[in-house]
């Protein structure tokens, strides 16, 4: 079986770069003369590219595109002007419009400060050494040090899901559930589609995928709660999380963790990916993080920054406003290219330059403001780890001359697709 189901995770990780994936041009030339020329456009920009959409689509509905710094912090600080609840109809209606990144006001900010306690750093900590750290050496990492070469990605597409299914509290030794909980996850990502063709059949897949992802994820809550969940996985915190006397009930803990994981895995692989390419073609800076560890949260914030996974954000106007003299109808869509914002000249000293030792200034690739990432100290502790990790145990790790050079492409879920590298051993 267990061939299988790696076979199903691997068609459905790749199934998904496929779908967000857009057509292949450089884009970063293009988001620089946008910049400067052309900062906020009237037009589905991401739409031209073949990117789908993860709104509902309506032909009476304005698009615009922001490409500037200043624009996207604006966008993205400010959810009473530009809110996110068109999620909910759209990618979210796969999880019964019940996703974080689908809420707006008093809601969002109830179920923020109910589960934000849980994703802060020590919490997440107290994960690192008692599972994240013994399950990416023992299990992925000291089995391949004899072989002397791998594909990094292999190890990219697996750790993440080894490690929050983990936290989560699913069962350790049943690695075949994991691996189909996780094919259903990205299955149901690739649930938005820009083919009509192809969106009827994938919307399908989608719903299936979210359902089964849905009993499977009760059944563990269920059997949590009656065992006590006295436990410090995620399901057992969450049963206990409680705000303004408020806690949630089995229906809501199993939506929020079936909405969690098909970014969990996703978004952790494809950064992990980038950052090793990243520094694999700068020797000299992988050999400097080696011999100072202290550098590796710079360099994965620094890789978060210069080629985010999500490439752009969406948000809805409220109300008619304005931004940098272009006047925005309410209802109208605004996307904000995260790409573009990152690498702005005006905000980031040599923006299109890989700099760990640049000064520290929010970037957009985990978004920003009410509705930033909640689970960005998981993915930043887990990219930690497995750096760490590689720079102990493969000695002098470097790209493999006899195989093609990795790139770093995709329109929208960025990442490279093979990561072929060989160490001495």
């Amino acid at each position: 079986m267990s061939n299988d189901v790696n076979q199903a995770l691997e068609s459905a990780f790749a199934g998904v770069a496929d779908n967000y994936s857009g057509r292949e041009v450089d884009l970063y030339p293009i988001y620089k003369e946008m910049r400067e020329k052309s900062p906020i456009i009237e037009e589905d920009f991401m739409s031209k590219l073949g990117v789908p959409n993860i709104a509902v689509p309506d032909p009476n509905r304005k698009t615009f595109t922001a490409f500037k710094y200043k624009d996207v912090m604006t966008v993205m600080k400010d959810a009473e002007s530009f809110t996110s609840g068109f999620i909910a109809e759209g990618l979210g209606s796969f999880f019964d419009g019940l996703i974080l990144t689908g809420m707006d006001g008093e809601q969002h900010k109830k179920m923020r400060s109910l589960l934000q306690p849980i994703f802060m750093p020590n919490v997440v900590n107290s994960w690192r050494d008692t599972k994240m750290d013994p399950i990416v050496r023992e299990e992925f990492l000291k089995p391949l040090v004899a072989e002397g070469k791998a594909d990094l990605m292999d190890f990219a597409l697996y750790f993440p899901v080894r490690l929050i299914y983990s936290l989560i509290g699913f069962p350790d030794d049943k690695p075949d559930q994991i691996k189909q909980y996780a094919a259903w996850a990205l299955a149901i990502l690739a649930g938005p589609q820009v083919d009509p063709e192809k969106a009827q059949q994938a919307r399908k897949a989608a719903m299936e995928a979210s359902e089964a992802l849905y009993h499977a994820v009760k059944k563990s809550v269920v059997e949590v709660r009656a065992s006590g969940s006295n436990g410090n996985d995620l399901i057992s915190r969450l049963i206990h999380a409680e705000f303004e006397g408020r806690a949630l009930d089995d229906h809501e803990i199993t939506t929020f963790i079936r909405s969690l994981l098909p970014a969990a895995g996703e978004t952790t692989t494809r950064t992990f990916g980038s950052l090793m390419v990243l520094l694999l073609e700068r020797p000299e800076l992988l050999e400097r993080i080696r011999n100072d560890r202290k550098l590796v949260a710079s360099a994965i914030d620094e890789a978060v920054r210069y080629e985010p996974v999500a490439t752009f954000k969406v948000r809805q106007a409220s109300r008619d406003v304005e931004l940098s003299g272009v006047k925005i109808p309410k209802g109208s869509m605004v996307q904000c290219i995260v790409s573009s914002a990152n690498r702005d000249e005006e905000a980031f000293d040599r923006g299109s330059e890989f700099d760990i030792d640049r000064k520290v200034r929010p970037s957009f690739g985990f978004g920003f403001g009410p509705h930033m990432c909640i689970g960005q100290f998981i993915a930043k502790t887990e990219l930690s780890v497995a750096l760490n990790a590689i720079l102990d145990l493969f000695p002098n790790l470097r790209l493999d001359p006899q195989q093609p050079h990795p790139k770093i492409t995709g329109a929208q879920l960025r990442g490279p697709h093979q990561l072929p590298v060989v160490w001495d051993n």
